[in-house]
């Protein structure tokens, strides 16, 4: 049996649904238990499907030290701009300039606080130097 499968954030993507990689350690293991003893999984198979196991898992690993490493950094750049001087872009797209009295964590992002108002990181528009 054979398992065409794609890399996404959470997981492989299998038709329409998406794996884990303990969903496919289950899979492997089921497949296992349910083969024909008298006609085993050849070893080779048994092996790539092993390494693909792998390859996920490593992926994952990787994945989540990303998220990590970014998380870490929008956080130090966030902190460094506590009493500094910036422009901001508002939601209707006008500009506003204040100084950084403060930041905050918002779900898994990070606020500067300007002029008693909340802005993203992505709404930054200069820092004075």
């Amino acid at each position: 049996m054979e398992v065409r499968a794609v890399q996404q954030e959470s997981g492989v993507r299998i038709g329409g649904s998406v794996l884990g990689k303990d969903d496919f350690l289950r899979l492997l293991v089921t497949q296992l238990r349910n083969q024909n003893p008298l006609k085993p999984m050849d070893d080779r198979e048994f092996i790539a499907q092993l390494a693909q196991f792998s390859a996920l898992e490593q992926m994952h690993n990787v994945s989540q030290a990303v998220q990590e490493l970014r998380w870490r950094q929008e956080a130090a750049t966030a902190v460094q701009l506590v009493g500094r001087r910036v422009t901001v872009q508002k939601p209707d797209g006008t500009a506003e300039e204040g100084v950084v009295a403060g930041v905050r964590r918002r779900e898994d992002r990070f606020v500067l606080l300007v002029g008693g108002e909340e802005y993203t990181l992505d709404q930054l528009v200069e820092v004075a130097g």
